[in-house]
């Protein structure tokens, strides 16, 4: 086949058993195997009286046909050719590749303010560059030698409310930072951070999905842009609103969200920034209301972790008695991870800072017993010791607890019923 040829896989039920062809005609035998009819037919005037894929004696040579099967074949045919077509209008080679970037540079440069984007042109770019790791690479490397990626960043910066244009440009652009590894210089700055917030705060899903993506691979990778960014408290307030239980939340824009929300709770003084905005009532509602994944069921709990770790944190972990019960509730339940997690938040809470309500939620929450288990757990000698560290806070407040009593040493842990 030649190269601008697509490579078709053909259902195995679409395929006549003799020839093994696409069957244009397919008609059963009494033995309901199914036949395209001029095969089955040669095979039946050459004096055979046998099923050829069974062996089975005829009891008739009547040919039925298989009208439903002709249909998805014929739909099937249809959507092939269809696919191809397109296909084929969309794909360029690495020359057309150089005109398209060369083209798009120089009208960029020669009246950028009036520039219209062709969406055909980004349309095969992306194509082209989706296809395969080389054709990415072959992309970035003609973008590196006529500043594609460089005028692409600026074009963003000159449309920032244009979403329509966004759409467009921020698929390829993402791409091409990825595979850069950095962002051009002019892209550390104010006016690019606001496209940023404006994508995110009124684009689409799609587009939302996007830039919070990209959003994560910058903060990942850039500290300057990190630092930046994280000065920025509308930001948090949007990537938090992705993670609202609501009718069309996103576990895959909630996931992405939370890991550039954790990426700027690495840095200290971002962590209370984040509690203003909402991080623990949010977050913590989430964990405690929806059916969530061992993935994102990690990383909210990591997020909590660190928020945790300043007093506007652990004040609104304490005021939230559902947060501490989702807590105790993801103890053994998810992951060795995510028990981490919870424990060490606890830990923090109950052990820590001695805070009498955490301290009862948890009680409330059949914690006791939860930690007496995971004592006899297979943990980490660190979740084993702030267990036990727990454990000696419950036991002080045992007045608290009516389900049951313990008796705990070092080696062995016991649950006796009253």
């Amino acid at each position: 086949m030649r190269k601008d040829d697509l490579y078709i896989t053909v259902p195995t039920f679409f395929r006549c058993p003799i020839s093994l062809d696409v069957m244009k005609s397919p008609v059963s035998l009494c033995t309901g195997v199914t036949y395209d009819r001029s095969s089955i037919q040669r095979w039946l005037d050459s004096g055979n009286n046998t099923c050829p894929a069974t062996m089975q004696v005829l009891q008739t040579k009547e040919l039925v046909p298989n009208h439903t099967l002709q249909r998805l074949i014929q739909i099937w045919s249809d959507s092939v050719r269809t696919t191809h077509q397109n296909s084929s209008s969309d794909r360029v080679n690495h020359q057309q590749v150089r005109e398209l970037i060369k083209q798009f540079v120089n009208d960029f440069r020669v009246h950028y303010s009036e520039l219209e984007v062709n969406s055909d042109n980004l349309t095969k770019l992306l194509a082209f560059s989706g296809e395969s790791q080389e054709n990415l690479r072959f992309v970035a490397s003609v973008a590196a030698e006529s500043d594609f990626l460089e005028i692409l960043t600026s074009f963003l910066v000159h449309n920032p409310g244009n979403l329509k244009v966004l759409e467009k440009i921020v698929p390829l652009w993402k791409m091409l930072l990825r595979e850069r590894g950095s962002l051009p210089k002019m892209g550390k700055g104010n006016e690019l951070y606001a496209v940023i917030i404006s994508a995110l705060k009124h684009g689409s899903l799609k587009l939302k999905l996007e830039m919070t993506k990209t959003l994560d691979f910058i903060i990942s990778t850039d500290s300057e842009a990190k630092s930046s960014l994280s000065e920025n408290s509308e930001l948090y307030s949007v990537l938090l609103s992705f993670s609202t239980i609501n009718n069309d939340w996103n576990t895959t824009l909630m996931e992405v969200s939370i890991s550039c929300l954790i990426s700027f709770a690495m840095i200290r003084r971002n962590r209370s920034k984040l509690v203003k905005a909402g991080a623990v009532k949010t977050v913590g509602k989430a964990l405690s209301t929806a059916e969530i994944g061992t993935a994102l069921t990690d990383k909210i709990l990591r997020l909590l972790e660190l928020t945790s770790t300043c007093k506007e944190g652990r004040m609104d972990l304490c005021n939230d008695g559902e947060c501490i019960r989702a807590l105790v509730m993801k103890i053994l339940k998810v992951s060795n991870e995510a028990t981490e997690h919870a424990v060490t938040i606890l830990w923090s809470l109950c052990c820590l800072f001695r805070d009498h309500r955490a301290i009862d939620a948890v009680g409330k929450s059949n914690g006791m017993a939860k930690i007496l288990l995971l004592l006899q757990s297979n943990c980490s000698p660190a979740v084993r010791q702030m267990a036990a560290d727990l454990l000696k806070v419950f036991r002080v407040n045992s007045k608290g607890v009516s389900c049951l009593s313990t008796s705990y040493d070092t080696k062995t842990t016991h649950i006796m019923p009253f």
